[in-house]
């Protein structure tokens, strides 16, 4: 029942290198931004990176701080192929697990659940057993005699996700279109840390769209961040959309490794505050070229 609350340069002071990071949302939608910029802020490296990759993935590899990366995509959705995770997968500079998505949820159910694998459909038929000889079959100890994919559990040593509101103590509300797997990268790390574009009173989380909408619970949360427009520049629907004239400036100087380095300098080089500001002259000034 203790308060929670930190800051997001408190919460990655509490990772160290070499962990298994699970980040949440999905593509370009509802990423822990302001978390991944306080880990790009960081001295850590040597990631295990497992997620449904987006922004926070491409800006993650660009920093060079991703040894492996865990997931079935890595898509700015508007834009497909995410510029930074395609050029660290074309140069070789991170190693990478693909898994379907189906595999990858059970993955991270069968971590929650402290399980060792979870045997499923999902990737019989196809070349995702071919790209990753690792994984193994498993036959149904029934009748049937079924053979099935041993998806291994995808344990974190630490989860980062972003909600709509939260309290102090943890509890975490979602109120977009989508859970996405948030509650199952808490429930598989040892912990988690959770920012939110609001921090609320407890009672408000259950007023404000139903408990349906409580999807994580506070036992499976270490730190709780508040942290306004901290999905920037992904969408966090219905607080605010993608910024789609954002993201292609950032599409766009990811191409370019001068315009890469100047888009750095401006809304990389400072704390959330200044990047915030940043961003806002951005939009200020859109009659120019964007960057």
């Amino acid at each position: 029942m203790s308060d929670k609350t930190m800051t997001a340069d408190e919460a990655v002071g509490r990772l160290a290198s070499g962990m298994t990071i699970g980040i949440g949302g999905w593509g370009s939608r509802r990423k822990p931004m302001a978390l991944i910029r306080a880990l790009l802020r960081s001295e850590l490296t040597d990631l295990t990176v497992v997620a449904c990759g987006g922004p926070d993935v491409g800006l993650l590899a660009a920093a060079g701080k991703i040894r492996r990366l865990i997931a079935p995509f890595a898509t700015l959705d508007s834009i497909p192929l995410e510029p930074h995770f395609r050029a660290a997968r074309q140069n070789g500079t991170l190693e990478m697990t693909e898994l379907d998505e189906a595999m990858f949820m059970w993955g991270l159910t069968a971590a929650g659940q402290r399980l060792p694998f979870m045997p499923v459909r999902a990737g019989l038929g196809s070349d995702v057993l071919r790209v990753n000889p690792q994984l193994r079959t498993v036959a149904s100890p029934y009748e049937d005699g079924e053979e099935l994919v041993a998806v291994p559990a995808l344990r974190l040593d630490a989860a980062l996700i972003h909600l709509h509101r939260a309290d102090a103590r943890g509890n975490g509300q979602y109120l977009g279109p989508d859970p996405y797997f948030d509650d199952l990268f808490c429930e598989a790390a040892d912990s988690a840390y959770l920012s939110c574009e609001r921090i609320v009173d407890s009672e408000e989380l259950m007023s404000g769209g139903g408990p349906q909408t409580m999807l994580v619970k506070r036992p499976f949360v270490t730190g709780v961040v508040a942290a306004p427009n901290g999905a920037h520049f992904t969408a966090c629907d219905p607080d605010y959309g993608r910024d789609e004239a954002f993201q292609t400036a950032y599409a766009r100087a990811a191409a370019d490794p001068e315009g890469w380095a100047v888009f750095v300098k401006r809304f990389l080089s400072g704390d959330e505050r200044e990047y915030q500001s940043a961003v806002a002259a951005f939009h200020g000034a859109m009659g120019g070229d964007g960057v």
